[in-house]
């Protein structure tokens, strides 16, 4: 089934006012004027908007059912309702003709049944959520700026097609989502229905990485990228919380609970399973490339490769300081355990020789062709894994 295609004419916007001589030369502006092709790809249809109370207009409703938070600790974070806007209507781009985005810029790289997209996070940062379809699967991609945590759910839950929107709240600092259909809340962080008609209802997380647009890009040509024909006005490739991502910074609002084993912004590699909570420090990763951590008994493999800037230090996301790209995955392939070192440009399991890129993909050597399988992982910050892992073990 093919899209409808919406044919543009791109140009290069030079922005006089505001703009400092560096900024001429930011890849934001720097688009070829030629003809792109912006697809809208086919999406599977959510459900009606439902009658009944709203969580969203009223938290304290004594028709819901009891609430999973307190009320009182989920703040308004300033816009209303949707004032951040959701895409509902997603255009993608192929990746080998994208030419706004620098080899350096975070985006979220998500596969689902065999497809992968990308969600380049200048546009995310404007609008935290994504409707779409991948694979033939309803998703919800969805990025909180405020704790720099990219995830994806499926949006079939309570035998229903979900659809998301920002609720305009916070809990812990977290994106709280709301669904279109009942207006429940759910925290991001959780993915799990705390105040509402569906309170108690889990959304299944999928494996969703920030990458580089360069690994990307090399990696997946045919992909289709979000673009910014989303509908709004807003100015892509600007960062709206310019130096936020200090680890001395401040937080916007109280925490509802404090760990000081780490700095609130520490950022961290987050992994839970069951009632086993893992947080790798990133820094400890950075310094060997790779670490190999255990959750409840099941081995897994944390990588850091360089060459990704931070989409929340300078107020222009593409001069952004490297923080680098992390990855979990299944070191397992074929039934066989492997061993990885970094090297050169990526990685080097010790059984075969074979090279792999962040990815997860073997690009040469015995295995190539091969992929491992990622395990679901949060790359936040450590106030907000611990917010919602109060147990959490500290790896580094």
């Amino acid at each position: 089934m093919r899209g409808r295609i919406v044919r543009l004419l791109a140009v290069t916007l030079l922005v006089v006012t505001a703009c400092s001589p560096a900024d001429t030369t930011d890849r934001q502006s720097d688009v070829a004027a030629e003809e792109i092709e912006h697809v809208e790809l086919p999406q599977v249809a959510a459900g009606p908007r439902e009658d009944g109370p709203s969580a969203l207009d009223n938290m304290r409703d004594q028709r819901l059912p009891r609430p999973l938070l307190d009320p009182d600790k989920i703040m308004s974070g300033g816009p209303p309702p949707d004032g951040i806007p959701p895409i509902d209507e997603p255009r993608f781009s192929r990746a080998r003709t994208v030419g706004w985005l620098a080899d350096t810029e975070p985006l979220l790289s998500l596969t689902v049944g065999g497809e992968t997209r990308g969600y380049p996070l200048q546009i995310m940062t404007w609008h935290e959520i994504v409707n779409d379809t991948v694979g033939g699967v309803p998703v919800a991609v969805t990025y909180c700026p405020l704790c720099n945590s990219g995830v994806a759910f499926e949006r079939r839950a309570a035998t229903r097609v979900l659809s998301f929107g920002t609720s305009g709240r916070l809990y812990a600092d977290n994106l709280v989502m709301y669904d279109q259909q009942t207006e429940s809340l759910w925290p991001q962080l959780t993915g799990q229905a705390a105040l509402g008609v569906v309170t108690g209802t889990t959304l299944r997380a999928i494996p969703m990485g920030t990458v580089a647009w360069r690994d990307f890009r090399t990696a997946n040509p045919e992909a289709w990228v979000l673009t910014r024909d989303t509908g709004h006005d807003r100015p892509y490739g600007r960062n709206p919380y310019a130096g936020y991502d200090d680890p001395s910074g401040e937080l916007l609002f109280e925490l509802p609970t404090k760990d000081a084993r780490l700095p609130v912004k520490e950022r961290v590699v987050g992994v839970a399973r069951g009632r086993d909570a893992v947080a790798v420090v990133r820094s400890a990763i950075a310094r060997t490339g790779v670490l190999e951590v255990a959750a409840e008994g099941k081995d897994l493999i944390v990588w850091h490769r360089p060459g990704q800037a931070s989409a929340l230090d300078d107020e222009r996301i593409v001069r952004g300081r490297d923080v680098g790209t992390v990855a979990v995955f299944d070191p397992v392939v074929n039934g066989r355990r492997l061993h990885f070192i970094a090297a050169g440009n990526g990685f080097r399991d010790r059984e075969t020789g074979s090279q792999w890129n962040v990815l997860g993909q073997a690009t040469t050597g015995l295995l190539k062709g091969q992929r491992l399988v990622p395990h679901q992982h949060l790359d936040t910050f450590w106030f907000a894994w611990v917010a919602f892992h109060p147990e959490t073990r500290v790896i580094g």
